[in-house]
């Protein structure tokens, strides 16, 4: 090869990586971030944050001369990396993204204890943050998340369905919705065989909260195993007389979450337990045959107990921690101040999060957005988690429910299905 052809071949190569220069500046954003917060959590939680509403983090970036690099999960694949990243000499990450029934004592370890934080450089009114969210993310006294979304449960139901069998208001108590539930297992007018109430029998969701109607609960904050064995037995002989009813589907045991959309969708059902968030989806046109007619209000509590004690409805929620092991702790909570305060939980919460701030339900945005953000604030603000974390809560949790379907589809009497799971479940629990 000649010199000219040198001299060329150097020019076209220059002329190439110049023009290829400009387009890669010509596609940046007009200024550099001098740091750069690396966040890792489920797709959600970075679309919340910038979706109709524009970039709800964009002052927070320009004030603190930083950008936020995502790398995004699937809920347990997402928990999976985080715990092995947070297990490393080091990490880049300096914020996770956490679902609140995973931090036992071990993995809690693995991050940094906020409390200090908390105290010296405070969130915005922290009260505000409904605390049965707080106590979950609060382990062994040391408070290693801060809450931000959540799916909290209630009781749906279809008025047309309702106002079609005579019944002109929701159940308040109990055994008002068994009463209900019994009436409505009917043929519909439009006819449609109709199931009471549709529950899945897969989900701890379910008995717990039936067992909480009468007072009781399966394990405690504080670990102790089923305190009040008696209520566990009249919210599991309620399940049981229900399907012996009629008033739970004959596919009970084979019935699954997804199961409970379409159902009530359909006019098949006439009362489920679902996240409130599930309140669009339960009324899409395109989707329902009910639009703007299920409604939805608190799982209520027993007769005897109710205006006694709240009830407490069941609760899962996401929170935002850091690593012990992060590359820029202090950054990492100014983001999480930013992302937890008052302008941010609303803007949030129109874009479709579950806000945790009890105050964000009566913002008038939000009101008009939600019809059913007056009763869920309600029932947030005494709602708690199902169980709390510990090593064998997994399988602590399959025996409960294979008992509890025992004793539902009427395989074994009641009380020895109760006696089973305290017997079996005793050795799994934390010492």
């Amino acid at each position: 090869m000649n010199d000219r052809n040198i001299i060329a071949l150097s020019r076209r190569g220059f002329l190439g990586t110049a023009l290829g220069g400009v387009a890669a500046l010509a596609a940046r954003p007009s200024w550099a971030a001098s740091k750069t917060l690396n966040v890792l959590s489920h797709k959600v939680h970075q679309t919340v944050l910038g979706a109709d509403g524009g970039d709800l983090l964009a002052d927070w970036k320009a004030s603190n001369d930083a950008d936020v690099s995502w790398t995004t999960f699937d809920s347990n694949p997402l928990q999976d990396r985080l715990f092995r990243e947070a297990s490393l000499g080091s990490t880049d990450y300096s914020v996770g993204y956490m679902i609140d029934n995973r931090p036992t004592s071990e993995i809690a370890a693995l991050f940094e204890p906020l409390d200090d934080y908390l105290a010296s450089d405070p969130i915005e009114d922290f009260q505000d943050i409904a605390p049965g969210l707080v106590d979950g993310m609060t382990v062994d006294g040391k408070l290693i998340g801060i809450p931000v979304r959540h799916a909290t449960q209630g009781l749906f139901y279809n008025e047309e369905l309702l106002q079609e069998a005579g019944i002109d208001a929701p159940p308040t108590t109990l055994e008002e919705l068994v009463e209900q539930a019994r009436k409505l297992t009917f043929t519909s007018s439009a006819g449609t065989p109709v199931v009471g109430m549709v529950l899945a029998s897969d989900l701890a969701v379910f008995p717990v909260m039936f067992a909480r109607a009468f007072g009781g609960d399966f394990i405690t904050g504080d670990f102790q195993l089923m305190p009040d064995k008696d209520a566990m037995v009249k919210g599991l002989t309620v399940l049981r007389e229900m399907f012996e009813a009629g008033a739970l589907p004959r596919s009970y045991a084979t019935t699954r979450n997804d199961d409970q959309v379409t159902w009530l969708q359909q006019g098949r059902a006439a009362f489920t337990v679902l996240p409130f968030a599930r309140n669009a989806q339960l009324n899409n046109p395109e989707q329902s045959k009910y639009p703007g007619k299920i409604k939805a209000v608190e799982f209520p509590i027993s007769a005897e107990l109710k205006g006694k004690m709240p009830m407490s409805s069941i609760v899962e929620a996401w929170a935002m921690v850091i690593p012990k092991n992060a590359a820029d702790k202090d950054l990492a909570w100014n983001f999480i101040k930013e992302v937890s305060s008052k302008r941010a939980t609303l803007g949030m919460a129109l874009n479709g999060n579950g806000p945790v701030r009890v105050s964000t339900y009566a913002e008038p945005d939000l009101v008009a957005k939600n019809p059913l953000a007056e009763v869920e604030a309600a029932v947030l603000a005494n709602a708690r988690g199902a169980f709390p974390p510990f090593p064998e809560a997994a399988r602590a949790q399959g025996i409960m429910l294979e008992e509890v379907q025992l004793a539902v589809l009427g395989r074994k009497p009641v009380a020895e299905a109760v006696d089973a799971i305290v017997e079996r479940v005793t050795p799994l629990m934390p010492a």
